[in-house]
């Protein structure tokens, strides 16, 4: 198995002939009439309280055996219309709702409603703003597939690897409190940069963490990158092709691994990522052993991610962490005391949020599940006038069905766990 691929998808063998995309319905694996004829074919539900399924989803799946012969994904009992009630918050009340979407990705998800405001407001963020948002998305990408990996191999047996794995994740989310006071769902991007400037003592942990985490990498991969039992229930199991995956709309890592050179960090670069050096894993087998070196290469790459971001931001002490614009920036806290325009900026800002010129803008990231984009549409007003968010977890269960294909019900754990759906994100 290699770690690089071309662009182009004609100059390797395809993983399997054809598409296996079901039809007419391209999410739900239809048993054929003739396997229901026999009587023999059991229908069952799998989930939506099921330790395995990754959150609350439902999987009406039709047994042959031990054979799965028919999968249709019900989702919906985690919808908490995050969207519609974002539309009734001001602009800078909605900031705490993204976080909550995807509470797994919770900084990547605050930071691309930001974006979108910043560009539809075309608001000059600080370099050093810049860097800081980088380096706590690389820490959050690495925290999201922490996740991933120790309950994915809780599911197939490795027990020990939940706790290895939540064992970096506590070290991780220490230095979100470190940095925001709190250890999840922080708001600390605000429009325009940062809500408050880095602490002291944040650079050195960081640094200490940076040179920990390869060294774990390293022992995750002994306890499972050839280990007999992980590579039987993970090689050639889940397969999607290059071309059925373009089709289904997949990203991230489900698309990498199925040997698709593409992140939009590398394509369309946002924040610090057009200046910093860093490989994009791609593996070509496209099955669940594909994906899990993806994740597993990634998590090495986002802490070079960070190192560099490091370097940058010990070079910028004493710079600005927010635009200087009090339109849309609370004032520095000490004017209020000898201030009373700011005063008066800090109360309307609070009370009625600040305004967005009329227009509509749709902001993409590459977040720990693929991308992650944010449309909003402002009337000119201090709401939102429409707010959307593309989940890359609704569009990776999409491709649920075609994964199942000739699997067993023992395959259907790791094939789903695979897809690293985080449900909050799927429902909304």
């Amino acid at each position: 198995m290699t770690t690089t691929a071309p662009r182009s998808l004609t100059s390797r063998r395809p993983i399997y002939a054809g598409s296996r995309i079901p039809s007419p319905t391209p999410t739900v694996l239809t048993t054929t009439p003739e396997m229901m004829a026999t009587g023999d074919v059991l229908t069952i539900n799998f989930g939506p309280n099921h330790p395995s399924t990754h959150g609350v989803l439902r999987l009406i799946v039709d047994l042959y055996g031990e054979e799965v012969t028919g999968v249709e994904a019900v989702i919906g009992y985690l919808h908490t219309g995050f969207e519609k009630n974002m539309e009734h918050k001001t602009w800078w009340k909605g900031i705490t709702y993204p976080e909550r979407i995807d509470y797994v990705s919770f900084q990547n998800n605050e930071y691309v409603f930001v974006g979108a405001i910043e560009k539809l407001l075309e608001l000059e963020i600080p370099p050093k703003a810049t860097w800081m948002r980088t380096l706590l998305n690389e820490l959050n990408r690495i925290h999201s597939h922490l996740v991933w990996l120790g309950t994915s191999a809780l599911e197939l047996g490795a027990i020990s690897m939940f706790w290895y794995a939540f064992r970096e994740r506590e070290q991780i989310l220490d230095l979100f409190e470190l940095v925001t006071g709190y250890r999840m769902h922080t708001r600390y991007f605000q429009v325009g940069g940062l809500a408050e400037d880095i602490p002291r003592g944040f650079y050195p942990e960081t640094r200490k963490f940076c040179d920990w985490m390869p060294r774990a990498v390293d022992d995750y991969e002994t306890l499972l990158t050839r280990n007999k039992i992980w590579l039987e229930r993970t090689e050639g199991l889940g397969l999607l092709s290059a071309e059925d995956a373009i089709a289904l709309g997949q990203s991230g890592p489900v698309l990498r691994g199925s040997g698709v050179d593409w992140d939009l960090r590398k394509s369309e670069p946002y924040l610090a990522y057009g200046s910093v050096d860093f490989r994009v894993p791609v593996y070509q087998a496209g099955d669940v052993y594909a994906r899990y070196r993806v994740h597993m290469d990634e998590m090495r790459e986002s802490v070079r991610i960070v190192e560099q971001c490091l370097d940058r931001l010990e070079q910028m002490d004493g710079e600005p962490w927010i635009a200087d614009d009090r339109k849309v920036v609370l004032p520095p806290r000490h004017e209020l005391h000898t201030s009373m325009e700011s005063l008066i900026h800090h109360f309307k800002i609070v009370t009625e949020g600040f305004r967005v010129p009329e227009g509509e803008v749709y902001y993409a990231i590459e977040s720990p599940r693929g991308e992650l984009g944010c449309y909003i549409c402002s009337d000119g007003g201090p709401k939102p006038w429409r707010v959307k968010f593309r989940a890359p977890s609704f569009v990776a269960l999409e491709a649920t069905a075609t994964l199942m294909k000739d699997a067993l019900i023992a395959d259907m754990i790791a094939i789903v766990g695979s897809l690293d759906t985080v449900m909050g994100e799927v429902d909304r």
